[in-house]
């Protein structure tokens, strides 16, 4: 099958690229490196032959739509991505240009392509806004009420996906992430928080909790999530579906775990809560059980093991 992955040298891109490419699935990457590496993408480059192919590329530049039209993949996975939801703050028109205007074209590359199935990573976090503690874990039934321009951003995106739906009958699955981490992750400006706290352990250097640490995230694995991804190119159509683990685990939980992991007492060092985050966040994945038949199977222990060891091996 020909797929195309937009922000295919991120972090969850990359490994999905490896999946699709396992798979005997032809891949086109496109991505503007300003978050993504090549060096994510080294082993697929090294192994795929002619089955995968690099393009360099903007996703707010009109030149996308004339890719995909020429390109022709039967599935788009739409990834790329201004993910940080502070510069969403300081840059909303920017924000706004990369992840509306942006999806926009890939969404008419994929309309103009004959595309068979749209997969959009949406943002379980943000889109949901804050909830009542009575509402977690939350459905997708839940009212989305972001609080950032960066949700808004995302909400934006679905809605176009049900009006392209609607018009022109490209078939899509948005997927509501909650906090995904794993192996290729790299922490920027307090995001990443798994990454974050690995690199900081490792160095034995003192780790920065935004907040007082008892704000609740759904900490989801990568090979986890690239599963759901791939699920999503011939199910749950015309669906959002959580992709979370239903749990909830506070940033003082996370670090007392990877802490342990690395046999250190860490030394804590205090910023302001993020503004634009909810206090506490997780979402039901009951929807994505029965329409993908899709669970996750990586607990926390053992994600936050192999991000260790990563982290580890790069800075050996």
């Amino acid at each position: 099958m020909r797929t195309l992955v937009t922000g295919g040298a991120g972090f969850i891109g990359s490994n999905l690229v490896d999946r699709l490419l396992v798979e005997g699935h032809e891949v086109d990457v496109v991505d503007d490196f300003s978050t993504g590496a090549l060096s994510n993408l080294a082993e697929a480059r090294t192994s795929a032959g002619r089955a995968l192919t690099i393009h360099h590329l903007d996703i707010s530049a009109p030149a996308i739509v004339e890719l995909m039209a020429r390109r022709r993949p039967q599935v788009v996975y739409h990834l790329a991505a201004q993910p940080d939801v502070s510069v969403s703050l300081a840059q909303p028109a920017f924000d706004a240009t990369v992840n509306v205007v942006g999806s926009l074209n890939v969404l008419e590359g994929a309309r103009q392509a004959g595309a068979e199935r749209f997969v959009f990573a949406a943002s379980g976090e943000s889109l949901y806004g804050e909830p009542a503690p009575e509402d977690l874990p939350i459905r997708e039934s839940h009212a989305q009420q972001p609080r950032s321009p960066f949700g808004v951003s995302k909400k934006a995106v679905v809605d176009y996906l049900v009006v392209y739906r609607e018009l022109y009958a490209l078939e899509f699955s948005a997927l509501a992430l909650a906090s995904v981490y794993g192996p290729r992750q790299v922490p920027r400006d307090g995001s990443a928080v798994v990454a974050a706290f690995a690199d900081r352990l490792l160095d034995q250097q003192p780790v920065t909790v935004h907040g007082d640490g008892k704000q609740t995230r759904d900490f989801v694995f990568i090979d986890d999530v690239v599963d759901a991804f791939v699920r999503a190119a011939s199910r749950g159509g015309g669906l959002v579906c959580n992709i979370g683990t239903g749990r909830e685990t506070t940033l003082n939980e996370l670090l007392e775990t990877m802490a342990g992991q690395c046999g250190i007492r860490p030394q804590r060092v205090s910023a302001p809560a993020r503004e634009g985050e909810p206090v506490r966040s997780c979402l039901d994945i009951e929807r994505a059980a029965i329409q993908l038949g899709w669970r996750p199977w990586t607990d926390l222990a053992d994600g936050v093991r192999a991000v260790l060891e990563f982290a580890g091996a790069r800075q050996g």
